[in-house]
C-alpha cells in the first residue's frame, strides 16, 4: 500500500470519530485533503471550521460548508496530519504554513486527532521546524535565531514571515520555550504532547492509535 493510500485510510478512520452537530476543526495538508474526501462523501453533518484557506476553498468545492472561527471559543474535536511524530507525542507540524492557526485550532478543541501515514513516527524529532517570524524587524529575529533560512513563496495566511529553524532538536520542550522567547517569533511547529489526544497512523492496511491524554 503506497503511503497515499495510508493517508486516506488514517484520515477515513478519523472521520469515524465526526458525531452530527459536533465542531470540529479541519487541519491543513495533504492529509487533510483525504479527511475532506470523507467528509463529504459520508456526508456528515456537522459544523466545521477551517485552519487555512487552503483547507476552506477545498472543504467549500466538496459542498462542506466551513464557519467563521473568530466567533467561536470551544471546539469538540480538531483532525490534522504531522510531518513528524515522536514515540513520546511530540509533533512538528507546518509544512503547509498554517501552524499558528492549526496550535489555536488543536488547543480550542476538547479531543485533537493526529493523522498519519507509516512515514510520521520517527525515533526523534529533527530539522527543519517551521517557524511563522514577524515582519518587523525580521533581520534582528532571524540573527537571535541562528540557524534558519526563510522561505521563498507566499506569507502565512495571517501574513507572516515562513521559515524554517535548522539548528538542533534536542529536547523539544527545550527548543520550543527557546524559540517561544524570541520576540519576533509568531509561532513554531512543535506540539506537545499535552495538546495531543489521539494519534492515529496507518501502516499498510494496518491503523494503530496512541491515546495520550484523552478529551480535555
Amino acid at each position: 500500500m503506497s503511503l497515499e493510500e495510508e493517508k486516506r485510510l488514517a484520515a477515513e478512520t478519523a472521520a469515524e470519530r465526526i458525531e452530527p452537530g459536533s465542531r470540529v476543526g479541519l487541519g491543513t495538508g495533504t492529509t487533510v485533503a483525504y479527511l475532506l474526501d470523507a467528509i463529504a462523501r459520508r456526508a456528515i453533518k456537522a459544523r466545521y471550521w477551517a485552519t487555512s484557506p487552503q483547507t476552506m476553498d477545498a472543504a467549500v468545492s466538496l459542498g462542506i460548508t466551513i464557519e467563521p472561527f473568530d466567533a467561536l471559543d470551544e471546539l469538540d474535536l480538531a483532525i490534522d496530519g504531522a510531518d513528524q511524530i515522536a514515540p513520546d507525542g511530540w509533533l512538528v507540524k507546518g509544512r503547509g504554513g498554517a501552524h499558528l492557526r492549526e496550535k489555536i485550532v488543536a488547543a480550542s478543541a476538547r479531543t485533537f486527532v493526529v493523522i498519519a501515514d507509516s512515514s510520521k513516527p520517527v525515533p526523534a524529532l529533527h530539522a527543519p521546524v517551521p517557524l511563522e517570524l514577524h515582519r518587523f524587524g525580521l533581520r534582528a529575529t532571524l540573527r537571535e535565531l541562528g540557524s534558519v533560512t526563510v522561505r521563498d513563496g507566499a506569507p502565512s495566511p495571517d501574513g507572516g514571515v515562513l521559515a524554517d529553524y535548522h539548528g538542533d532538536v534536542g529536547d523539544p520542550s527545550d527548543l520550543s520555550t527557546r524559540l517561544s522567547s524570541v520576540p519576533g517569533v509568531s509561532a513554531h511547529g512543535l506540539f506537545a504532547p499535552a495538546l495531543v489526544s489521539d494519534i492515529v497512523v496507518a501502516t499498510g492496511k494496518t491503523v494503530t492509535r496512541t491515546i495520550l491524554g484523552g478529551p480535555r
